[in-house]
């Protein structure tokens, strides 16, 4: 406005020459003014650059947002798609928990009763060709079995369904089981299995912990051409090592983290020993990093491999009894067993085994069948079946009720489900829990230290 001012306090009669100096000195002022607000504005020093400059970040903002835009519709429509491929994980894995229920009772079921009765021929005296073939069936048997039952817990740890159920108990109710079992399977393949029991208490879920020391047994005699297996313990500060040695070829250290992966074996040992999915250390692994129990391998190849699981010490509980290895040979003779299942197959296998033993068996799908059939007898055991059927009440609900009328009744609930909950609640009650397929090994020697009591 000043210069504008200025301008106008001149008429047309001012002095020419005056005139020319003013608008010399004017321009000299707007150059001046230029050159300020050049030098103030884009590095090039053009106020025409700095315009195109502004203009240039204008639309690379513009650019850049509409590509942000479409980032987020692409990011939202993937988003969508997980969220529809996560609902169809949830369905798939509710699917795959209902066909594992069906596997665990429906394929075992047989499989459990093909198990008692190869038991029960075994026992008989049969024409010694024959012998050879029957052994050859329950081998082939028990490779099913592993097979199968190392894929459904794969599957569980998988899906989730698998829980831990933690008490304290004493090792060797376990351990003393293991050893007795193993050192027969190992007898067969001419290996040698020293055990160094211990009577100290622990803190862990039974049956997982079984799971776990199985899998290092199996491997050891798998693995093992010649000489001997150590199943042992060894007392440390965070809790106690339960150690399987052996004196196989040993594990090459490039070797070590890898058998731990699904489906990988040890490539030297694998060509010559063709069974198994190469899945048991995996399923090792697993449940070891579920229960927090550390499992440590150390190995020098050529001269063998020592697993080893770390359980932590628990505070002494009232136990149940436990199996006695030293009275296999009890008489069975007097003893009155009842077995309640649904499925006639397992009740003939029951008998059949149960019978060789030199048990009175007394075997029914109901507390009425069976109490018709026992002749007002008073059962000293009770074996029976979890699930039955279509009943209103389980195996645990109809043993309790059998107690309460017969004081002293020992009970033992089989199950293919191994569901934590179930092996829990038989605890508390007092009862002991065994999987299916059943191992007869196992029941004989759990039968033999409850009729003792």
């Amino acid at each position: 406005m000043a210069l504008f001012q200025l301008d106008d306090e001149y008429d047309q009669n001012a002095d020419p020459q005056a005139l020319v100096e003013e608008n010399r000195r004017l321009r000299k002022v707007c150059q001046a003014l230029i050159e300020r607000v050049e030098s103030g504005s884009a590095a090039n020093g053009a106020p025409y650059a700095a315009f195109e400059h502004a203009v240039l970040l204008a639309e690379q903002v513009r650019e850049r947002t509409d590509a942000l835009h479409r980032a987020l519709d692409e990011l939202n429509q993937v988003n969508a798609q997980l969220r529809e491929a996560h609902a169809e994980a949830q369905a798939a894995n509710q699917s795959k928990s209902k066909f594992l229920a069906a596997v665990s009772h429906d394929l075992l079921q047989p499989l459990n009763a093909a198990r008692l009765f190869t038991s029960a021929l075994e026992t008989h005296a049969l024409p010694q060709d024959a012998q050879p073939l029957v052994g050859r069936i329950g081998r082939s048997l028990k490779d099913v079995e592993s097979l199968l039952g190392t894929l459904v817990d794969m599957s569980r740890l998988d899906a989730g369904v698998l829980q831990a159920d933690k008490a304290p108990f004493s090792v060797d109710t376990l351990l003393d089981a293991l050893a007795e079992e193993y050192r027969q399977v190992a007898g067969v393949r001419g290996l040698a299995l020293h055990y160094v029991g211990s009577s100290v208490v622990v803190e862990s879920d039974l049956s997982l912990l079984a799971r776990i020391i199985r899998n290092f047994l199996s491997n050891a005699v798998r693995y093992t051409p010649q000489g001997r297996i150590l199943l042992g313990c060894r007392r440390r500060p965070n809790g106690l090592e339960i150690m399987v040695a052996d004196t196989g070829p040993g594990i090459a250290e490039q070797q070590r983290e890898r058998i731990f992966q699904e489906f990988q074996r040890d490539a030297l040992t694998s060509q010559q020993h063709s069974r198994g999915l190469g899945l048991g250390l995996a399923i090792v692994d697993r449940i070891s990093t579920m229960l927090a129990h550390p499992v440590t391998l150390v190995s020098t190849p050529g001269q063998g491999a020592c697993f080893s699981v770390t359980v932590p010490y628990g505070q002494h509980a009232p136990r149940l009894p436990g199996p006695v290895t030293a009275r296999l040979e009890t008489d069975f003779s007097r003893q009155v067993v009842w077995v309640i299942d649904d499925d006639p197959t397992i009740l003939e296998g029951m008998q059949a085994l149960l019978g060789q033993w030199g048990c009175r068996v007394r075997a029914a799908g109901t507390v009425t069948a069976l109490e018709a059939a026992s002749d007002g007898e008073r059962p000293q055991v009770l074996l029976v079946d979890y699930q039955l059927g279509q009943r209103r009440e389980n195996g645990l609900t109809l043993a309790k009720r059998l107690e309460r009328r017969y004081p002293g009744l020992a009970t033992v609930v089989i199950t293919a489900n191994h569901d934590a909950e179930i092996s829990r609640q038989a605890r508390e009650a007092g009862m002991h829990c065994l999987l299916k397929p059943l191992k007869p090994l196992r029941l004989r020697m759990l039968l033999t230290s409850l009729l003792a009591q």
